[in-house]
């Protein structure tokens, strides 16, 4: 058993490398126009954040395999390693090809972060305590993804924008030099063979996955490399399930797959973990676009997500252990759905105390659910078979984040480009652009901010019909599994 001291230390190091690795996700959105002045390539811009994403997808499954077979300490200290050598070189590129590369190595160290540091807590605490340190790792993870951009911009402002690489490399280290001092493992499972085709095949399948989802906003240009995109998918697929049905020491065991709760938990990560995402998305641009606020008045909205996030978490625990997770997810399915409500309710004049409470009374629900979900994902399993399922979790959450993103995307913008045919004040994209820019908001007549304004609410109503629905196939997902144990 782990030292109560040795505990919080390691506690922290988890802490520190879940903040930099969450940050370095989204860091680089408002330092994307000085890396563009400096080092050029604007055509490939979005790749610096597209292939961290793609990178991080693929391999996030693959260190929770690895970690049951060679420890956790090991694979994560690997992991901080490469996501190390990852952000210098990416702060000394100097062309934006190559930038491109160290992003990519960035994005398979930083997959190793998320999954890793849930299932560390999951060795190190009690039962009773592991849902509590497991919700605050997610709020954490949740509040470094809302203030990078802001952080980015600061640091760009201040410094140069290699900087937003640089200052993940202290904080790594310190993080490894603690790892290495305070986490004892003893050893640790049956070295074995590993699943080489397992790895290429599953590669294969979620790299095209993601590559489809980066392609869908520029349908129909793209139909041609979607098609081949799904196939080569499908194909991945089938072969990576004959693979592992075959293989001694499979990637993923598909008994997982035979326990319903498993797979039912992990819809509930994806659809949650989507929805969430979409509110701190979307909140900002109707506070910045419809009331005309500012980033900071946006940013200040969509915080308490977070704050009631750790909140939820700690009830989670505490509810688990009174009743079934079943029971815990329909009281957070409850919040999250008053929540969703509250956006269909929206009107253009809506206090800014209005986005507060639904911020809120998300957070909480998403607290409640998301960390029941985890608990209940791990304890199910086999203690060999942990790290594995809580990689699953992770790759559940990114690819909700992911695709239920691109899809919200795809609703406002066909809602936009239907407003824009039917307005009669001559708008058009780039009048949209400068509508949702606060800065640019006032400069627009009276007549083109009216439209817009129309036109923006109608296209954001369609983005949160759809998250309700989101949340109400949470709740009839919920009912198909309904005896959990406590």
């Amino acid at each position: 058993m782990i030292q109560k001291n040795n505990r919080f230390w390691i506690t922290m190091a988890l802490f520190l490398s879940t903040f930099v690795g969450a940050i370095s996700i989204t860091i680089v959105s408002t330092s994307l126009p000085s890396i563009v002045g400096d080092i050029h390539g604007v055509s490939l811009m979005n790749w610096v954040f597209s292939i961290f994403l793609l990178t991080s997808v693929v391999t996030t499954p693959i260190y929770g395999k690895l970690s049951d077979q060679f420890g956790r300490k090991k694979i994560f200290l690997t992991g901080l390693l490469i996501f190390l050598i990852g952000s210098f070189f990416s702060g000394i590129s100097n062309n934006m090809e190559i930038l491109i590369f160290w992003r990519a190595i960035q994005g398979i160290g930083s997959s190793a972060i998320m999954p890793m540091t849930y299932t560390i807590i999951s060795d190190i605490y009690p039962f009773n305590n592991k849902s509590k340190l497991i919700g605050i790792n997610g709020a954490i993870w949740g509040i470094s993804l809302t203030i990078a951009p802001l952080l980015g911009g600061i640091v760009v402002d201040t410094f140069n924008w290699r900087w937003i690489f640089f200052i993940n490399i202290p904080i790594i280290i310190l993080s490894i030099c603690i790892i290495l001092l305070f986490f004892k493992e003893k050893n640790f499972g049956i070295k074995q063979k590993i699943d080489y085709l397992g790895i290429i095949y599953l590669s294969l399948f979620l790299f095209s996955i993601m590559y489809v989802i980066q392609l869908m906003d520029s349908i129909p240009n793209t139909m041609n490399s979607i098609y081949y995109l799904i196939i080569i998918s499908l194909i991945s697929l089938v072969l990576f399930i004959r693979n592992e049905y075959r293989t001694i020491n499979p990637l993923i065991p598909m008994s997982l797959f035979n326990n319903k709760t498993f797979i039912i938990q992990n819809i509930i990560i994806l659809l949650m973990s989507g929805f969430v995402f979409g509110l701190e998305i979307y909140l900002p641009i109707w506070i910045q676009g419809i009331m005309g606020l500012s980033a900071s008045f946006s940013g200040l909205a969509i915080t308490p997500i977070s704050i009631f996030w750790i909140i939820g978490s700690f009830f989670s625990g505490w509810l688990l252990s009174k009743s079934s997770a079943s029971y815990v997810t329909i009281i957070g399915s409850i919040f999250t759905i008053i929540s969703a409500v509250c956006l269909i309710l929206l009107s253009i004049n809506s206090s800014i105390i209005y986005f507060f409470v639904i911020s809120s009374l998300c957070g909480i629900g998403f607290g409640l659910t998301i960390t029941n979900s985890t608990v209940t994902s791990q304890n199910i399993v086999e203690q060999d078979k942990v790290g594995v399922a809580t990689s699953f979790n992770s790759l559940s959450r990114i690819l909700g984040q992911t695709f239920i993103i691109s899809i919200l995307e795809i609703v406002m913008n066909r809602q936009i480009k239907i407003g824009t045919l039917h307005s009669n004040a001559g708008i058009t994209s780039n009048k949209i652009n400068e509508f949702i820019n606060y800065k640019t908001h006032l400069n627009l007549s009276e007549n083109v901010l009216n439209s817009l304004k129309n036109i923006l609410y109608n296209s954001l109503h369609e983005v949160f019909l759809f998250c309700l629905i989101i949340v109400i196939l949470v709740i009839i997902i919920n009912l198909f599994d309904k005896k959990i144990d406590k």
